[in-house]
């Protein structure tokens, strides 16, 4: 689906895994910007100006980006619901606006999806494939080469929006890119469907980003594969509602030298997101996540007397009335001069997906990018979007926003377009530099 005509130069596919709240706001929200129906609030590549630029440039009139015209959409998904009757389910979006959109957002509709039952026990849905896994990969590889050449595009990216996965142990077939295809193979249980989409856009040189907390890139086998094939990935987990928060409170907190006793979050949610959190395994997957963040921000190794031992709780409860409009509640313990008590109440009414929308268009553009400067493998330089950001090596992450959002600029500000062509090799050098 193309979101608007325009120039038929530079054809960027963006293959949505998942066509549900976020993956039809996504949709919706681009082609509303074309049409000058919206504003792109919340995207960095759309509204960020360069730092030290003479005239305050726009980041998108000097890093060569796609255009958004000039995106063009595929999904898979368990619902065979088109994008607008999955928007209209979502209700993340005023049905008037949609009607707007309906003839563009009726022409987006999903293959069917890759799932596991064991993985994601809570979907009900049946447009599924079926056979082995190594079958389901493989009719992937068609349904994707065969978007490409009916639509003319020059390049791809693959978004993982898909349910959050169960996290299952895994033996060899995750060390090793030939252990893994062995076991599409023998249809081993452990490689999940984001496994299975990821290996499938590597192997045909697509950048992957992950949106999810569900176990993917980070995967030996498959962080290997795609640094071997030269194809850039990212994730995991959107940093949106709660999280989002922490990592702006917390480094406060530690910039006054607050100390800390507890944080205790809860959210509830009534999406197809929270229904399949419901599930006690894949909520587990989810909290992991979210948990991980302060300890890496108040660094309670370095500040003892502040941190040490402080106690961090996180639930996520089901509440279908509150559908996409999630609702985080945070009560935090902290401690000042003289060990006084005091606390902070937080109570942040979001919508999910008008939060993720905006990062998901930012990584697709930023990763797109990368692919075409030779970037290769896991892009530690967007860790500023995720939950938990994978590394290309073995190191402790960042989670403080503000030392994130610094590594982002600076790796944009080595991304900037010269006034002289630069030759890929030297950018991608100094991005390897970096």
């Amino acid at each position: 689906m193309a979101v608007s005509s325009g120039s038929q130069q530079e054809r960027v596919g963006v293959m949505l895994v998942g066509l549900g709240a976020l993956a039809s706001t996504l949709v919706a929200g681009i082609e509303a910007i074309v049409r000058g129906l919206a504003r792109p609030i919340g995207s960095l590549t759309q509204l960020y100006r360069c730092n030290g630029d003479a005239n305050n440039a726009l980041l998108l009139d000097v890093l060569p980006m796609a255009k958004l015209q000039n995106l063009e959409f595929a999904a898979w998904d368990v619902y065979p619901d088109n994008a607008f009757q999955s928007a209209v389910k979502a209700a993340v979006l005023h049905k008037d606006t949609l009607e707007l959109l309906r003839g563009r957002l009726e022409e987006l509709r999903p293959f069917k999806a890759v799932v596991d039952g064991q993985n994601q026990r809570r979907l009900k849905g049946q447009h599924v494939k079926t056979g082995t896994r190594l079958e389901q990969a493989q009719e992937l590889e068609r349904e994707i080469l065969a978007f490409k050449e009916a639509r003319g595009l020059d390049r791809m990216v693959l978004v993982l929006c898909n349910s959050t996965e169960i996290t299952l142990e895994m033996g060899e077939e995750g060390q090793s890119i030939k252990k893994f295809e062995q076991g599409l193979k023998a249809d081993c249980k452990t490689i999940s469907a984001s496994m299975i989409y990821s290996y499938v856009a590597i192997k045909l040189g697509i950048p992957v980003v992950n949106c999810t907390p569900s176990q993917c890139l980070e995967v030996p086998a498959l962080a290997r594969f795609a640094e071997e094939n030269g194809v850039p990935v990212a994730g995991k987990d959107l940093k949106t509602g709660q999280t989002l928060l922490k990592t702006i409170l917390a480094p406060g907190i530690k910039a006054r030298y607050l100390g800390l006793t507890g944080w205790y979050s809860t959210n509830i949610l009534g999406n197809r997101d929270g229904e399949v959190l419901d599930d006690p395994e894949a909520s587990k997957t989810k909290v992991n996540s979210k948990l991980s963040v302060l300890e890496s921000i108040l660094e309670p190794e370095r500040h003892p007397e502040l941190y040490r031992g402080f106690y961090h709780k996180v639930k996520i409860d089901y509440y279908p009335p509150r559908g996409d409009n999630k609702e985080a509640w945070d009560n935090v313990d902290i401690f000042g001069w003289m060990d006084y008590p005091m606390q902070i109440k937080v109570n942040f009414l979001c919508r999910d997906s008008i939060l993720a929308a905006p990062l998901v268009l930012d990584l697709v553009l930023l990763l797109d990018l990368a692919g075409r400067t030779g970037w290769k493998g896991i892009q530690d330089w967007l860790g500023f979007f995720f939950k938990s950001p994978l590394l290309s090596r073995p190191a402790k992450p960042i989670h403080d926003l503000f030392q994130q959002h610094g590594e982002l600029e600076e790796a944009l500000l080595r991304l900037r377009k010269p006034k002289e062509p630069v030759p890929v090799q030297r950018v991608a050098a100094a991005v390897a530099s970096h």
